[in-house]
């Protein structure tokens, strides 16, 4: 396939980066997105995370030197191309962190000469997940306190938008929703259970048959891997979930955006 053909002469190109290696550390001209890339007083840990994403699940587990690699204007994690800077933050780190649909991490790490601990990290939104996941990274970091801070701003601010979305439901009942296999959980925040999945592929014509059957109110999206219209003619309003944190890597902040989208659809507006 085209797609794979690409991505393994991406990942051939970086054994090519790591050459260039030395001479950036030298001249420091390409800078890495964020984060400073060096140790601190206190021996706090430095990360790299391969998006915003997992940068989130870095910092809400207490890790304060955190850069990304992948710019948030790349929706598609997988088709990003590493740049030396990459390299760069990479040699630096003491962890890295990337999700396993991201098959580049380990090559990266491997060409930048790193001898940093390579962490996959279990990208869920779902609370309960993300709560357990943030809980692991802290005890990894050596910042369990900051970890069990952040879960205890967590389970307060999805008890409280879960209660705003309850309260929004037409008519006073929880909706039927369809969504996105990795969009579920934004249909547990608003207290409704899905009546059926679709994705990541296309959505099939069977499919938008047992789909549409369901009689859906809303049908929510994934953002990052659109398929554009999933039930058309279905009168089902369609929701757009975003997944990935801002540069900010405010986690949280996914949570209160999904919520307003929410509401907004079940206001009718």
């Amino acid at each position: 396939m085209a797609r794979t053909r690409v991505r393994t002469a991406r990942l051939a190109s970086l054994v090519a980066l790591s050459a260039a290696l030395p001479l950036l550390a030298g001249c420091g001209e390409d800078k890495p997105a964020s984060g400073t890339g060096t140790k601190e007083a206190g021996d706090k840990p430095v990360v790299v995370a391969t998006t915003t994403w997992e940068g989130a699940f870095a910092k809400a587990a207490g890790a304060e030197d955190v850069t990304v690699i992948v710019p948030q204007s790349v929706h598609h994690a997988p088709d990003y191309d590493p740049k030396p800077s990459d390299l760069a933050a990479v040699a630096k780190a003491d962890f890295v962190l990337y999700a396993p649909f991201e098959p580049y991490a380990a090559k990266i790490k491997e060409a930048a000469g790193s001898k940093a601990k390579l962490v996959e990290v279990n990208l869920d939104n779902d609370p309960a997940k993300a709560g357990s996941e943030v809980t692991r990274l802290g005890a990894l970091f050596g910042t369990k306190d900051a970890a069990s801070q952040w879960k205890t701003r967590l389970d307060a601010e999805v008890t409280k938008l879960n209660g705003e979305l309850k309260a929004a439901w037409p008519d006073g009942k929880s909706p039927t929703v369809v969504s996105q296999v990795f969009t579920t959980w934004a249909a547990g925040l608003a207290g409704a259970t899905p009546a059926g999945t679709y994705g990541p592929e296309p959505v099939t014509p069977a499919q938008l048959a047992s789909l549409s059957a369901k009689k859906p109110a809303f049908v929510l999206d994934n953002a990052h891997m659109s398929t554009g219209t999933v039930l058309p003619d279905s009168g089902a309003k369609q929701v757009t979930v975003v997944n990935y944190p801002g540069e900010d890597l405010d986690l949280l902040a996914v949570y209160r955006n999904a919520a307003a989208e929410l509401k907004k659809a079940m206001s009718g507006s």
